[in-house]
């Protein structure tokens, strides 16, 4: 069965607009730097939270495990996971990442999002030179 594909519009919109602060991912005790960019964009979806998406480039890659966890939204496309390794344990799928996105939501490939119930995301003004 094929999966169905959904444009965003009036009834469901989507925004994605460029971050333009600085935005940090700690773990939750906050010890920890997992992430930090000046390059992270900012999905915000119908009566969601607003989802700061982040470069991968931009992440500490020896703190994420990937998973064989797969959702789909109709919107973005096909989430793939990775677990975050924290205080010496691992988080199961605290991270996703929409590694081919729709068109309508392109600009989030090669980012990844974090659950927030696992992190502390800040987001400060970026420094400029």
């Amino acid at each position: 069965m094929p999966r169905e594909i959904r444009i965003p519009g009036p009834d469901h919109p989507i925004e994605i607009s460029r971050n333009p602060g600085r935005v940090r991912v700690t773990t939750g005790n906050g010890d920890k730097v997992v992430a930090e960019t000046t390059s992270a964009v900012t999905l915000s979806e119908a009566g969601y939270p607003p989802v700061h998406y982040i470069p991968l480039a931009d992440v500490d890659q020896e703190l994420l495990v990937r998973t064989a966890s797969h959702t789909y939204c109709p919107y973005k496309g096909e989430a793939s996971y990775y677990g975050l390794v924290a205080a010496e344990k691992e988080i199961p799928d605290a991270v996703w990442v929409y590694e081919e996105p729709f068109e309508a939501v392109a600009e989030i490939a090669g980012h990844v999002a974090f659950y927030t119930e696992h992190v502390r995301i800040t987001v400060s003004e970026a420094v400029t030179d």
